[in-house]
């Protein structure tokens, strides 16, 4: 038997049962692609946490989308990867937006230290908008965005103080940044 057939037999019985929702081949699979999937992401991000949260967000995909999963279109790993790819430039998207916010309420908090006892009614105001952001959002959230912006803790040690997974953290905060951000700019 020629080794390339061997490896297709195996890869395409995985594939099959993938496909039809075998928990026991998502194993497999992951076993199999999990460590293409985060070295790809570990390469692309620079981060072995932020690798680890896309190789989870990319099975987690796969799994849910696995009904799209044609195998006369392609393999089961270059479909695989091809999620990876995406979930990889969400991502990099993401850590885009999360830096454009956090640069936008720096220089709101520089400038309320410059400007400090100039115009309070307007400091004031500002402070009364992020106030009610912050009570618009979830008690998680609140928590979540106060312990980053306040507590001055990275996503990994919120995790850790909180117990929630590290992907669910950058979700909740993500989410919070976006609610202030779209604040701050309606004030501008």
């Amino acid at each position: 038997m020629n080794a390339t057939r061997y490896a297709e037999g195996p890869q395409q019985d995985v594939a099959a049962r993938f496909a039809a929702g075998d928990e026991d081949a998502l194993a497999l699979a992951y076993e199999q692609l999990g460590p293409l999937v985060h070295t790809l992401a570990w390469r692309s991000l620079g981060n072995v946490q932020d690798a680890e949260d896309v190789t989870q967000q990319v099975f987690l995909a796969a799994w849910r989308g696995r009904a799209g999963y044609r195998s006369e279109r392609g393999t089961l790993t270059g479909w695989i990867v091809g999620i990876t790819r995406h979930v990889i430039v969400d991502a990099l998207a993401g850590r885009t937006r999360r830096a454009a916010t956090e640069r936008a309420v720096a220089r709101r908090q520089e400038a309320s230290i410059r400007h400090f006892g100039g115009d309070e009614s307007e400091l004031t105001l500002d402070r009364v908008m992020v106030l009610q952001t912050m009570t618009s959002l979830s008690p998680v959230q609140r928590r979540l965005v106060g312990m980053t912006i306040y507590g001055d803790m990275t996503h990994a040690q919120i995790s850790r103080e909180t117990g929630l997974p590290l992907g669910t953290v950058k979700s909740h905060i993500r989410r919070g940044f976006l609610a202030l951000r779209r604040v701050m700019e309606a004030s501008a």
